[in-house]
């Protein structure tokens, strides 16, 4: 078997080979000669640090040692943080997390190191490493004895919030396993989580839970709302930073349990809740994003008025919404609600969809960036594009309508709707007769990648259930 030579060897090999002395080679990787000749001799340790000067100077890959440093440097000698949280954020970095879990398993034989790796797994989340975050907060959390921690919870939270996606089956399972850990959380972090667990709900059309999470939020919310402005402890502030004016999760917990309720046909139910955050004078602040967003939530109380009532069949007040809409920057939402009037009662929108033709054609790119977007408003894109292939062909428009249908169907089958699949495809077979041959082709390859997906999944069934 080959012996692989020692960080030390390859060091002592590449200066004679060379032809470098120690100080030569110090001023190279700019270390002081003392500590080349204590690291080329093995009288002194090495900190990683020290170890990527020495690999650049000898113009190998920065990781190239780090296997050997394992070995040499940390498996070999006493567990010395100090020297080991550098080297595990360096892994991260480079991507190198066979390294880092080496040493993770290593530590974990001692529970004192947990909040140190906790700690880390933290500050690589912010930084965007999610991978080897999420497997830190999985060690962390499995290594957890306390069952009802906070750090566990947090754990969980960072776990959930990583793993969401647009995949919406992952999302669900996410949220299966994340809800039991909520009320283990600080109270003002809880908001945020309620907030993320209402909209993976809301993505997944699960109104049930959309109104149980939304409404904890909201009394969880009102709660902490009174403690802050309760007299003997005026202007305490929450001890965690909220992602929101507080105020925000109140009436944000309105809005979508007027959602919910309008879902399942509650419609007076619905404008209750909507007048919930339609009328904010309780609203103590007066800094200018507070007045923001109290603009913002009066301004969807009004226009989600004229959507309830057009749920319930009012079509009258269809162009006094539309002109409201006008108005707004981001109007997908409404635009849908328009779509859906159309379909649903057999209006004629043509003169609507003109006057927003060029907000339409930027809809076929749906960005993906934070957990609200990959969740809800993918979804919207994609029941967009369903309602206004429905609308179209209906009107006899098939190029532009299967054009439509095309695109709802492909990103219905990239985050996994099996409703909106079967949805798309129902209405393709419904107007099939009218489809060219070569669209026709396109959307049976389409079915048959999700039929091949998922008729892999369908395995054994073993004895006993």
């Amino acid at each position: 078997m080959e012996i692989t030579p020692t960080i030390q060897a390859e060091v002592q090999t590449y200066l004679k080979r060379k032809s470098l002395t120690m100080t030569e080679f110090g001023h190279t990787i700019d270390l002081n000669v003392g500590t080349v000749s204590g690291i080329v001799t093995g009288n002194r340790s090495m900190s990683v640090h020290q170890l990527d000067s020495i690999t650049a100077g000898m113009n190998l890959p920065p990781d190239y040692f780090y296997e050997r440093y394992i070995e040499e440097c940390i498996e070999e000698c006493p567990l010395n943080w100090k020297k080991i949280s550098p080297f595990l954020y360096r892994c991260i970095e480079l991507g190198r997390l066979d390294c880092l879990q080496r040493v993770v398993i290593l530590l974990l034989d001692n529970p004192n190191y947990l909040p140190s790796l906790f700690e880390v797994a933290e500050n690589v989340y912010q930084d965007g490493y999610n991978e080897a975050a999420a497997y830190l907060y999985k060690k962390v959390a499995e290594s957890e004895k306390q069952q009802h921690s906070e750090r566990l919870a947090i754990c969980q939270y960072r776990l959930f919030q990583i793993k969401v996606g647009q995949d919406r089956a992952v999302n669900l399972q996410a949220a299966i396993e994340f809800a039991p850990f909520v009320d283990r959380l600080d109270e003002i972090e809880q908001l945020d989580a309620l907030k993320d667990l209402a909209n993976v709900y809301r993505s997944l059309s699960m109104w049930d839970k959309v109104y149980e999470f939304a409404h904890q939020m909201g009394q969880l919310g009102q709660l902490q709302y009174h403690l802050v402005h309760n007299s003997k402890r005026k202007g305490t502030e929450p001890r965690k930073k909220l992602s929101r004016p507080l105020f925000v999760y109140i009436v944000y917990a309105e809005l979508l349990c007027a959602n919910a309720c309008d879902a399942k046909g509650n419609h007076d139910q619905a404008l209750e809740h909507i007048r919930g955050y339609a009328d904010l004078n309780w609203v103590k602040e007066q800094d200018s994003d507070t007045l923001y967003w109290k603009r913002k939530y009066q301004q969807w109380a009004k226009i989600n008025t004229y959507v309830n009532r057009l749920m319930s069949g009012d079509i009258s007040v269809l162009p006094d919404y539309v002109e409201h809409i006008a108005a707004e920057k981001e109007i997908l939402a409404e635009l849908l609600n328009v779509l859906e009037v159309a379909n649903r009662y057999n209006v004629d929108v043509d003169h609507i969809l003109r006057r927003f033709e060029s907000q339409i054609a930027a809809y076929q790119e749906s960005p993906s960036s934070d957990m609200y977007t990959q969740q809800v408003l993918t979804e919207e894109y994609v029941r967009f594009w369903y309602k206004i292939a429905k609308y179209s062909l209906n009107k006899g428009r098939y190029t532009y309508g299967f054009k439509c249908l095309l695109i709802a169907f492909e990103k219905a089958v990239t985050i996994n709707h099996v409703l909106l699949i079967a949805n798309c495809f129902g209405l393709f077979l419904h107007f099939k007769t009218n489809a060219a041959p070569k669209t026709q082709a396109q959307f049976h390859s389409i079915y048959e990648e999700v039929w091949e997906k998922n008729d892999q999944k369908d395995g054994f069934l073993l004895g006993g259930n």
